[in-house]
């Protein structure tokens, strides 16, 4: 089959003129750096959770997935190593950005606001901690960059690039599906700290969201429970996996390390409590 993309988890073939087929992996990045350990499961269960969040924001905006069945697949992906990790999807053509919603300071947010008391040219209020709450959430674009990390850039620069409706509809969008599947997860002891969205434009113009939703690889999950200001938050993502690195100096080495087991095996409990959390219980 043709393929598309091969990402850091995902691989992308193409179906035909208006469809591609997305196998997501067992692959794991961290700071930009493909690990040479897979994480058992993690690719099922980072399509089990987009699968769910799409049909549960079905009726905010339209996304890309047609089918998630395998008898619907190409007969070179029906196999058993592709089941559960594999999806149909639109074509769409795809919106130049990234879309990260911000409900917490942390991160990269967290160190431009003790510089300049504001992120992305937003200002923030006086005296707020690590991993403290925002009074709203905030809808930060980014670029791709050609080499490291993507480049944050600012609501005009992005109104200027789509247009001021389109990027308005899209900001208003990435902050509804936010604040939807926030409420969902805090229920279930997940806070969502942060997430990325991608979206795309189908055959009649219309705003479809795509790539994936809600995982642990596009956002920050934090144990709801454990949650304290001024601290780094328990997490259900791959935070712990870059905090073992650092601690271990070896964020950002080339060639990356291999994991020990238990490191893999912890991270694999993380994201199989995420599921656990968000999609089997009732």
């Amino acid at each position: 089959m043709k393929k598309i993309i091969s990402g850091k988890v995902r691989e992308v073939y193409e179906v035909s003129e208006d469809r591609l087929a997305i196998v997501t992996t067992d692959r794991i990045s961290a700071f930009d750096v493909i690990l040479p350990t897979p994480i058992t499961d993690k690719g099922k269960v980072l399509n089990s959770l987009s699968s769910f969040w799409f049909s549960y924001t079905k009726d905010i905006v339209k996304n890309h997935m047609v089918s998630e069945d395998q008898a619907d697949m190409p007969e070179e992906l029906r196999g058993p190593e592709f089941e559960g990790r594999t999806i149909l999807v639109k074509k769409l053509k795809m919106l130049p950005f990234e879309f990260i919603v911000r409900g917490y300071l942390f991160g990269s947010m967290w160190k431009e606001y003790q510089k300049t008391g504001g992120f992305c040219g937003t200002k923030l209020p006086e005296g707020m901690k690590q991993a403290e709450k925002l009074p709203e959430p905030l809808l930060t674009p980014s670029i791709k960059a050609e080499e490291g990390h993507d480049v944050n850039v600012s609501f005009e620069y992005m109104a200027e690039k789509l247009g001021e409706e389109m990027a308005q509809k899209v900001c208003d969008t990435a902050l509804s599906l936010y604040k939807r599947c926030y409420d969902y997860a805090f229920e279930r002891g997940i806070i969502i700290a942060d997430t990325k969205f991608e979206f795309g434009l189908d055959e009649n113009g219309e705003l479809v969201v795509g790539d994936e939703v809600l995982t642990p690889d596009s956002s920050r999950f934090w144990s709801r429970e454990a949650y304290k200001v001024g601290v780094s938050p328990e997490s259900f993502d791959k935070q712990y996996l870059r905090d073992w690195l650092t601690e271990n100096g070896l964020d950002g080495k080339t060639p990356p390390p291999e994991l020990p087991e238990e490191v893999v095996q912890r991270t694999r409990e993380k994201y199989l409590e995420c599921r656990e959390r968000l999609v089997t219980k009732g």
